[in-house]
């Protein structure tokens, strides 16, 4: 298992090293990971029994991404009403149903994807298009999945405290230490390719920390709902998409509200 994660692993991080440098080229490689990491957050659902828009929802969830490369912004904050359209259009889609069993149901998880997956993870895509955008790309991304590692490594090793065991068993408080400990170490560490005092960088690699293991809690908690182990098996030994990427669900848009708010 330890070997299957350091290949894929290894892929991974050679594929997006490969296209950082061409902003283009890695949107396209987050849109496509967006769209599969939705596609197994709907099957997910489907294994659980729920009637969802599936490919309706692949569909609006892939505009999301696909716009924001293509620079696609007709008001400021267009996303909420992308949102609210697509809320509409689902609505307008239930009525074409024979039946309203389930339609409650159907359309808020239709919406819950799109914005828990595609409109988060295409912050990343924001923070690529901001100025100095492969340093911050890169800072994220390490800080974050640093996170990842040390919990994996520090739990595998020193865990024996349960973190939260009704959610995921095998995660440890010492293995979320381990996590922060290594995501603050991998913030300071972006000094030299990221033009921020080494303050704000030990503030973001805390807060990154905790929303980074958040993220991944939360998938564990979706996961442990439908009954499944991996949100899919394209990894080897990582699972699927959705569990490559579930850190970063909430570390890239509020890295990215730190660096054009905060910090503007």
């Amino acid at each position: 298992m330890l070997l299957q994660r350091v290949i894929s692993s290894t892929i991974i991080i050679a594929v997006i090293v490969a296209s950082i440098q061409v902003d283009w080229l890695i949107s396209l490689i987050t849109a496509a990971f967006i769209v599969l990491g939705l596609y197994e957050f709907f099957t997910m659902l489907e294994y659980k029994g729920l009637s969802i828009y599936k490919y309706v929802g692949l569909g609006l969830g892939a505009l999301i991404p696909l716009s924001i490369i293509y620079r696609f912004e007709p008001t400021k904050g267009w996303e909420l009403l992308f949102l609210i359209l697509a809320l509409v259009f689902l609505i307008m889609m239930q009525f074409t149903r024979r039946q309203n069993s389930g339609a409650i149901v159907g359309i808020s998880t239709t919406i819950f994807g799109i914005l828990y997956i595609s409109w988060f993870m295409s912050f990343l895509i924001k923070i690529r298009y901001l100025q100095g955008g492969i340093g911050l790309l890169s800072a994220v991304l390490l800080i974050t999945k640093f996170g990842d590692i040390g919990a994996y490594l520090v739990g595998t090793r020193l865990g024996k405290t349960p973190l939260i065991p009704r959610i995921s068993p095998k995660k440890t408080v010492e293995g979320a230490l381990g996590g922060l400990l290594f995501s603050v170490l991998a913030a300071l560490a972006c000094r030299w390719f990221v033009n921020l005092a080494f303050s704000h960088l030990f503030f973001i690699g805390i807060a990154l920390a905790v929303l980074g293991q958040l993220g991944d809690l939360s998938e564990s908690m979706m996961k442990r709902d439908c009954g499944i182990k991996d949100s899919g098996n394209i990894f080897p030994g990582l699972g699927g998409v959705l569990d490559s990427i579930d850190s970063l669900i909430f570390t890239a848009p509020a890295f990215y509200f730190y660096m054009s708010v905060i910090l503007k």
